[in-house]
């Protein structure tokens, strides 16, 4: 039916949409465990931006289309001054593992959505719990 909204259905595609660029300071294996939710996402290490500085990581997200997944705060100081594209999710967590960053993500999976889904976002912070 035109005009009429189908939340589950127009949240997954958001999400399989959402490309996340996950920084340094996060496990390389995250961006695989996340596929299933984050189709297309990467660690910086997997596409040779280990040690790059974060205007090159910054070009490299809105060159290709990636939302910027970091816990430096450099990301969002960046994100207030240049706005989007890129996307930036702040992730405000104590060092964790992987299956618990990767946990955490996923329970924030419908406002991370919301998030994408405005035009007008520059920034999320997610805090821990």
């Amino acid at each position: 039916m035109p005009g009429v909204r189908r939340g589950p259905r127009t949240q997954t595609r958001i999400a399989k949409s959402v490309k996340l660029l996950l920084d340094e300071n996060l496990p390389p294996r995250l961006a695989d465990v996340l596929q299933s939710e984050f189709s297309g996402s990467t660690h910086v290490h997997s596409c040779g931006l280990g040690s790059a500085d974060d205007e090159a990581i910054w070009e490299y997200a809105r060159r290709e289309g990636f939302t910027i997944v970091s816990k430096d705060s450099d990301f969002q100081e960046r994100s207030v001054l240049c706005g989007n594209p890129p996307k930036v999710i702040w992730l405000r967590i104590p060092n964790s593992s992987t299956s618990e960053i990767a946990a955490w993500i996923r329970g924030a999976l419908p406002v991370i959505q919301e998030f994408i889904a405005d035009p007008h976002e520059t920034l999320l912070v997610l805090n821990h719990r």
